[in-house]
């Protein structure tokens, strides 16, 4: 039962407990209690709404980051995780494998100030090696959701 739940609720967290519980064919009730304790667990950790800021006038710009660090004794990666996600500029940040150690991702106002992000205060730190960052042009899917429309060719068929 918890894991048809965390598959509907992951794509639509705003379903209705009552056509959750349809879906389930499960009382209200249950399902309802059932999301409280994985509230309380922590296995669910907040709730998203998913924006489309192309189509907002807010300018954003989102970067990728990629982390190379010396992992501390008896600590590996975990306290300089930490360190880089206490910023409140970084979104996300995970342990990968591959030529770097951390992917960091983060949204500012411009490429400048995410430049600055990364020049003042992440690549100062002290387990910090090097960086790399990507900025992100165009989103095409996020989260599972397609953002990408398809334009359509309003030219005029013309044959002889």
């Amino acid at each position: 039962m918890r894991e048809q739940i965390l598959s509907i609720i992951e794509k639509n967290s705003r379903i209705d407990i009552k056509e959750l519980a349809v879906i389930l064919g499960m009382p209200e009730i249950d399902v309802a209690n059932e999301l409280k304790k994985m509230e309380e667990e922590g296995v669910i950790c907040g709730y998203h709404t998913l924006v489309d800021w192309e189509k907002t006038s807010i300018e954003k710009v989102t970067a990728l980051i990629e982390v190379r660090v010396t992992p501390q004794r008896g600590q590996g990666f975990d306290n300089i995780a930490e360190r880089i996600y206490k910023y409140p500029e970084v979104h996300a940040v995970y342990l990968i494998s591959g030529g770097y150690d951390l992917l960091v991702t983060l949204e500012g106002k411009s490429l400048k100030e995410v430049s600055n992000f990364v020049s003042d205060k992440l690549s100062t730190l002290e387990s910090v090696l090097s960086t790399a960052t990507h900025f992100i042009l165009k989103k095409y899917k996020d989260h599972g959701t397609i953002l990408a429309t398809k334009t359509t060719d309003e030219r005029m068929k013309i044959t002889p």
